[in-house]
């Protein structure tokens, strides 16, 4: 039996712009199996936690619009579960409202805070710094947050500096620096004194509520000013009226970048963050001239580092392409540059600009 006081929120809300047109607004990236195994970004990371989390213990905040994906792909979870953010408003409202949602139930919870599109290979380890965390935390006033040792000068993910050490594993932070360019991501490899930010947080409830009434109080006063409604029948109806008035914020930036009391646990387990086809392209199996293949059927010629997505059942002939990415749906067919993945945001915007959100 896990420990009763350890909770698990589970953030599913995004949309995936990065990965359209695959990943969609009615169906986005969390909740497809990229890899064909027969369980989504989504499930995998449920499907790790509840080694670790009591089932009744997990919480998953989403959009409304997602409320049907969710329970059809986590039938475990009962209704009460799932918190069904009314409008998009960044990590900040959404970690307030899981936030005092939990302490509602439990003033003594601790809680680690997930993103749904990372892959970790390494299970055991990464279970390991989830269960160190959450143990530290319990007994510690700390805004914690998972660092990864970087293998290489990625330039689309977060970095940590460390300061002073606490303890075996723990680190003050002494700064965040957000998707750096190659130069500068370079350097921070080479020092040895920056980690990846996976973007996996843990705090006890009250650390992370303190928190926000002093860093985020234009958030934070919404949510107290009905923390007594918090686990009651009224909560939802509570939430849709002022979840929207909410600010547009990270809790990156508004809330760990700002804080005095934020620590970083060195971690060591395979970790990516799936943000975008690349990324996808980087973890995927690669045939001799290094392209591939995501479900469907493909025959190429004269082509190399290509990556092709189709839907099931479909064939596609290619011939002639290098460094492309070829992403086809139903609706949509999208042919670019695979390292100009930036365009793909540009597409977007255009294409909803110029035909609203049909293909979108």
């Amino acid at each position: 039996m896990a420990n009763k006081n350890n909770y698990c929120v589970i953030m599913a809300g995004g949309i995936g712009s990065r990965f359209w047109p695959v990943s969609c607004k009615s169906y986005p990236k969390q909740f497809l199996d990229f890899f064909g195994i027969g369980r989504s970004l989504f499930q995998q990371t449920f499907d790790r936690f509840v080694n670790k989390i009591n089932l009744e213990n997990i919480f998953v905040i989403t959009n409304e619009l997602y409320k049907d994906i969710v329970t059809q792909q986590l039938p475990e979870l009962k209704p009460e579960q799932i918190l069904l953010e009314p409008a998009r408003r960044n990590t900040a409202p959404c970690i307030a409202w899981a936030s005092y949602h939990i302490r509602a139930i439990n003033p003594n919870a601790s809680i680690v805070v997930t993103p749904c599109d990372h892959l970790i290979l390494k299970e055991k380890e990464f279970l390991e710094s989830i269960e160190r965390g959450l143990e530290y935390v319990a007994e510690s006033d700390c805004l914690l947050t998972l660092g990864l040792k970087p293998n290489s000068p990625e330039t689309g993910y977060g970095y940590i500096q460390i300061d002073e050490k606490i303890s075996d594993y723990f680190y003050k932070v002494k700064t965040f620096t957000e998707k750096p360019e190659i130069e500068l991501a370079k350097d921070f490899v080479e020092s040895g004194e920056f980690y990846w930010n996976s973007g996996i947080f843990i705090w006890n409830v009250n650390t992370i509520i303190r928190a926000g009434e002093k860093l985020l109080p234009e958030i934070s006063s919404k949510f107290s000013n009905y923390q007594n409604l918090f686990g009651t029948d009224q909560e939802q109806k509570i939430i849709n009226e002022i979840f929207p008035t909410c600010p547009n914020v990270s809790i990156d930036y508004g809330l760990m970048e700002k804080a005095d009391n934020v620590c970083v646990s060195i971690a060591d387990f395979s970790w990516a963050d799936l943000g975008t086809w690349v990324s996808l392209y980087e973890l995927s199996p690669k045939d001799k001239q290094g392209n591939v293949a995501l479900k469907g059927e493909t025959l190429t010629y004269n082509c190399k580092n290509n990556i092709v997505s189709l839907p099931k059942g479909k064939l596609a002939v290619i011939d002639g392409l290098e460094g492309y990415l070829v992403a086809d749906t139903d609706k949509v067919l999208l042919i670019c540059k695979k390292d100009e993945e930036h365009s793909v945001r540009k597409y977007v915007n255009d294409i909803q600009m110029k035909t609203g959100d049909e293909f979108i």
